[in-house]
């Protein structure tokens, strides 16, 4: 069987205190999440853990730099394997500046698997205005989507979406009936997104889905609408876990700095991010992983060898 690689990217999740009134983590039910992580909450206090089919683990994304860490040197950190931030000599974001639009040029995990002969996909689907912003220039590309432009991948569209071949940034598709005004989009409930994600991972070597809405909620969001949020996130993983075999691959949930796990502040946190692992070789990729540079290198060998 070809191994292949699921990264599902949550924005600005991390580690916080057991707080229910500044951490939704404390407080959601998420059988998932919490199964998955040995039966603990997702906090600052549950450390390295080991359940049946995932690894969890506690990952710096301070890198040794001062400071809060940000979008754009983070999340070049997790598709490069570099200390971006130290190679800079500051954390940077939201969207990336020229010297890390530089040092994703150089290379990203997206153009390892291509340059190895694999196929890559940055699955989420795109709205037109969005298209049409980056193609003018008025919006530059966060970090992930600068790596994927970089490695030569098409961003997908409305068309992709509806075909299934793509999935929706707020997972289900409802926002783009509601904000979009798009009345024909079908709708998936949770469950069926993470299905449908499987399904469109298995096209690829190395799927890449990015979840943003987690960070826009940990900025300007309510604990009840973080608290929603999160658990629509563990029934998403409840669609993924009951449609993937852990033979064939892993799946990787990871994030580049912290913010939803402390609601009301609008600042990033220096908290450590949560690292799922999920599959046979949890274990083995896991082991000695610390930092967000460690992704890279570990996807590498699990693929490559």
């Amino acid at each position: 069987m070809k191994k292949r690689i699921l990264l599902i990217f949550l924005d600005g999740v991390g580690l916080g205190d057991d707080d229910p009134a500044v951490n939704p983590f404390a407080i959601i039910e998420a059988p998932t999440l919490h199964a998955l992580a040995n039966g603990q909450r997702w906090l600052r206090s549950t450390g390295f853990q080991r359940s049946q089919r995932a690894v969890f683990v506690p990952t710096d994304p301070n890198l040794g730099v001062s400071g809060r860490p940000l979008s754009a040197s983070g999340q070049a950190a997790i598709l490069t394997g570099r200390n971006v931030p130290q190679i800079i000599g500051q954390h940077y974001g939201p969207k990336p500046n020229p010297p890390i639009r530089d040092l994703l040029a150089e290379g990203s995990f997206f153009q390892q698997v291509m340059d190895h002969g694999g196929q890559a996909a940055l699955v989420e689907g795109y709205p037109p205005p969005w298209h049409d912003a980056i193609a003018s220039g008025k919006m530059l590309p966060s970090s992930y989507q600068q790596a994927a432009l970089n490695a030569g991948l098409r961003f997908f569209d409305v068309d992709d979406l509806r075909a299934g071949r793509a999935i929706s940034g707020d997972w289900t598709g409802e926002g783009w009936r509601t904000q979009l005004g798009y009345a024909d989009m079908p709708v998936l409930s949770p469950e069926e997104a993470g299905r449908r994600l499987v399904e469109i991972s298995r096209a690829y070597d190395f799927a890449f889905m990015a979840h943003w809405l987690t960070d826009m909620i940990g900025h300007r969001g309510t604990i009840e609408e973080a608290v929603a949020l999160l658990e629509t996130f563990d029934r998403v993983m409840a669609g993924v876990l009951q449609h993937w075999d852990d033979a064939e691959g892993l799946v990787i949930v990871t994030s580049d700095h912290g913010n939803i796990e402390q609601i009301g502040s609008r600042r990033h946190t220096t908290n450590p991010v949560p690292t799922l692992v999920i599959g046979d070789s949890a274990a083995a990729f896991a082991e000695d992983l610390t930092d967000l540079t460690g992704l890279v290198p570990r996807m590498g060998r699990f693929l490559f060898g």
